[in-house]
């Protein structure tokens, strides 16, 4: 792999951390000016904001997700956290507010990208069945014998 190539996936994490940090912590502090929402982009905010804690989540889980990806730590739990946030953003502007959807689909391709790139990590979770570690902690079951039937 080339220099440049090795470094696509930090480069790529870091940029949809900043995205998801500053764009989550602008839902509490609002240091950027967005204009108000109408029609039907209007109303699912008011909604969302009006369940009195969904609003709240939404953007926790933004902050400390983009965190995640900016300090390297827990990076396929932050991306899978992510990823109904990231559907939702995508089909939030797809289908009501259509003129901001290019951002949105940047995120939807730094989230796929990121998700390939840390595949291995999601290998236990992309199995069809498998069974409870009964009593033994997971550090003492080695990977083949945590997943036989």
């Amino acid at each position: 792999m080339s220099n440049i190539t090795s470094k696509i996936p930090t480069a790529a994490r870091i940029l949809l951390g900043l995205i998801f940090s500053v764009f989550g912590l602008n839902g509490f502090l609002h240091f950027i000016p967005t204009p108000p929402m109408t029609g039907g982009a209007g109303a699912f905010g008011g909604a969302m904001f009006a369940t009195g804690y969904l609003f709240q989540l939404l953007k926790t889980t933004e902050v400390v997700s983009g965190l995640l990806l900016l300090s390297n730590r827990f990076v396929p739990l932050a991306l899978a956290l992510l990823a109904p946030v990231v559907i939702n953003i995508v089909a939030f502007h797809a289908f009501l507010a259509p003129s901001g959807l290019p951002l949105p689909l940047l995120i939807l391709v730094l989230e796929v990208y990121l998700a390939r790139s840390y595949r291995s990590a999601y290998s236990g979770m992309l199995q069809a069945r498998t069974v409870p570690d009964a009593g033994a902690s997971a550090s003492s079951r080695s990977p083949a014998t945590a997943h036989a039937s």
